[in-house]
């Protein structure tokens, strides 16, 4: 439906039910601008409890007492600690996902995001990088949990929406005024509030005729030469807009060793398996194949339940990276034959 027949719909039910021209030309340019961002319409707190199908009681739970509507836990980071996440329940997480498919998803992001992008993902974060005489990795600290209520609030409105509108729909994406770790709504809202960041950082690394991408929270930079001064002028434009670099882990590589970025080797001309990860992959496909996978199980105590998926699912992310392995075509093949004769059994 086009947005004029669509303009005309509301201009009717407005005149039917009596509302003066006064307010259906305030009310008129509030739906232009929504239709011109391709977003639903949205008047009030009923109107949107309506289009989620929540009651207004179960609505107001969840902008007022958050913490009733989130499961807490947390995981191990690779660095060390612990990362925690809040993960929805499901009627919560319905929403979430109501606002990503029919608002966020309509909301252009910058090409250099990488995470958390359709048809992207680490290997095109990576391949962007490979054989760069210099590398630079940057980490943003606590990237979800530094995006407050405030910015979030600021997307919907930016879109057309109403102060209040923008604040109920933020809510829902929100908890104890930040980003969830967890919520579906998370990572696109987050590259959504880097745009200008990455904007900014894409000029600067042209200006020094360098290579940008971010995926999530990690920046990377490459070329022939990257002056030190030049991580200053990113941190500033960093701090610029509303985030933190982690100086601990801010890696500079001028030298030909080890390069690893979002978990793939950019050292040679095309991208590889890390030899660490390769080399402990092949050991456990070499007592897999030689003692055979019970005999494995057994003796490393090995109590996972579906440790042959996670082993091919290991060798199918080995052939992501690198398609033509002839090693890895070969453990393919024999680890499916292994997986038929145990489905048989």
């Amino acid at each position: 439906m086009s947005n004029v027949k669509t303009l005309n719909i509301w201009k009717t039910f407005f005149s039917e039910k009596g509302v003066s021209t006064k307010f259906t030309d305030v009310y008129t340019i509030y739906i232009e601008k929504l239709l011109d961002n391709n977003v639903p319409i949205i008047f009030d707190f009923t109107h949107l409890c309506l289009l989620l199908g929540r009651q207004n009681t179960y609505l107001a739970s969840v902008v007022n007492s958050p913490d009733n509507h989130y499961r807490h836990f947390t995981i191990p980071k690779k660095s060390g600690g612990v990362r925690e996440i809040s993960t929805p329940f499901p009627a919560l997480l319905e929403m979430q996902y109501w606002i990503f498919d029919n608002i966020l998803k309509k909301i252009p992001i910058n090409s250099s995001a990488h995470g958390f992008v359709y048809k992207k993902s680490i290997l095109t974060n990576s391949k962007i990088h490979v054989g760069q005489k210099e590398l630079l990795k940057l980490d943003l600290k606590n990237f979800f949990p530094s995006i407050s209520l405030n910015r979030i609030i600021f997307v919907f409105k930016r879109l057309g929406y109403t102060s209040q509108v923008a604040f109920y729909l933020a809510s829902i994406c929100s908890f104890e005024n930040h980003l969830p770790q967890g919520a579906p709504t998370s990572p696109y809202i987050s590259n959504i509030i880097a745009c200008k960041l990455d904007k900014r950082l894409i000029a600067l690394a042209k200006k020094y005729g360098l290579r940008y991408t971010r995926y999530a929270d990690d920046l990377t930079f490459s070329g022939n030469d990257i002056p030190v001064k030049f991580i200053t002028y990113v941190n500033t434009i960093i701090q610029n807009e509303g985030f933190e670099m982690n100086t601990d882990k801010t890696r500079f590589y001028k030298d030909r060793g080890k390069r690893i970025v979002t978990g793939i080797s950019v050292l040679e001309n095309e991208i590889k398996l890390p030899r660490e990860y390769k080399r402990n992959l092949r050991q456990e496909l070499y007592y897999i194949f030689k003692f055979g996978l019970t005999s494995h199980v057994k003796k490393k105590k090995i109590k996972k339940a579906t440790y042959l998926l996670s082993v091919i699912g290991k060798v199918n992310f080995w052939l992501s990276v690198e398609p033509k392995n002839s090693d890895a075509l070969e453990s393919k093949r024999k680890l499916s034959e292994i997986y038929k004769t145990f489905m048989d059994i």
